[in-house]
């Protein structure tokens, strides 16, 4: 049951994130030409349209999900080449989570001049998950490890050669990336990066 509550403080957090993460993507591969997020009703921030029951019910078990994924067609792009395109795109998913992570810290911070003390429990009992989750979601995505964002941000920013590698890696990569979350050493990576992420946040707020 305490866990249960817990996951249910958290989850209007799980949503936002997520909902918003995907919003991005779409909405930046739309601006660049491509209108299949928008046809395939992708293009709103209501989580029905991107949740994937699978990922959402792993997520309330063992606290390990994932989205439905936006799908894109680089060939639709105007204006930019299909990997700066995919990058943008790619890119677009965490930078609106450290978007709606600094939202959340402003509001803890100016939030206690404007409510009462009981309000303000309230409002920083949902604003500090709304903060983890989206900073948790920005370094996890920013990971170089396909299907995940950073893979794409970084083949964007690297000589053809190079970049060429990530999408090699990319039928390996799901594999590859459930191999270091059941070992542990996807956590013990991503911990450090998750409190430097934070320091920084709350440096710039």
């Amino acid at each position: 049951m305490e866990r249960l509550t817990e996951f249910l403080v958290w989850l209007p957090a799980i949503v936002i994130g997520f909902s918003f993460h995907e919003y991005a993507h779409a909405l930046v591969a739309d601006r660049l030409g491509d209108h299949t997020p928008y046809y395939q009703g992708r293009l709103t921030i209501n989580p029905l349209a991107h949740i994937d029951w699978l990922g959402f019910l792993l997520l309330a078990l063992v606290h390990f999900g994932w989205a439905k994924p936006v799908q894109v067609n680089p060939l639709n792009f105007r204006r930019v080449t299909i990997r700066t395109g995919m990058m943008l795109v790619s890119l677009a998913g965490p930078a609106m989570n450290i978007v709606l992570a600094i939202a959340g810290l402003l509001g803890l911070k100016y939030l206690p001049f404007i409510l009462t003390a009981d309000n303000l429990v309230i409002a920083a009992r949902l604003l500090e998950p709304l903060v983890w989750i989206n900073v948790i979601l920005a370094a996890f995505n920013l990971i170089p490890i396909p299907p995940l964002d950073g893979s794409k941000i970084l083949a964007g920013l690297l000589p053809g050669q190079q970049a060429e590698f990530f999408y090699r890696l990319e039928p390996y990569g799901t594999v590859i990336l459930m191999l270091l979350i059941v070992s542990g050493v996807m956590e013990t990576v991503l911990n450090p990066f998750i409190h430097m992420v934070m320091g920084i946040l709350n440096l710039i707020v």
